[in-house]
């Protein structure tokens, strides 16, 4: 996913190059504005944290791109691109590092396993809507 504010910041096409230029393959894109329900139902799991509602709200300030993406060990080397969750720790010349602003707002959500890439590519595509 790329989060809203590097689509604010005109980020998109720079990040799916990047993703592409990762070897990567896009099986489903989609430009949405998430709602707090939506927001709220995706990030569930982070429902008794501190900063769930703060994330909300920020995942709700603007569109995304929702992307499903293939890929031999897509997970691992997805995470690898994108780089870590912090911006300042990130390695040079991954997603995070080149686009990110902070740890807040930092552009790209990857998920963290199989089973989460699932889940979270059927909250937002039905199979109908796959290449």
């Amino acid at each position: 996913m790329i989060k809203p504010d590097a689509v604010a910041n005109g980020h998109i096409g720079s990040i799916l190059n990047d993703i592409i230029a990762g070897g990567f393959k896009i099986v489903a894109l989609k430009y949405i504005k998430l709602t707090p329900e939506s927001a709220g139902n995706f990030y569930a799991v982070h429902k008794e944290r501190p900063f769930y509602a703060d994330l909300v709200k920020f995942m709700t300030s603007g569109p995304i791109v929702a992307a499903i993406l293939e890929k031999e060990n897509a997970v691992e080397d997805f995470r690898k691109l994108i780089g870590a969750t912090d911006p300042k720790k990130a390695d040079e010349g991954t997603i995070r590092n080149k686009y990110a602003e902070s740890i807040e707002a930092n552009a790209v959500h990857g998920s963290d396993s199989d089973e989460n890439a699932e889940i979270e590519g059927n909250f937002y595509f039905s199979q109908f809507e796959r290449f």
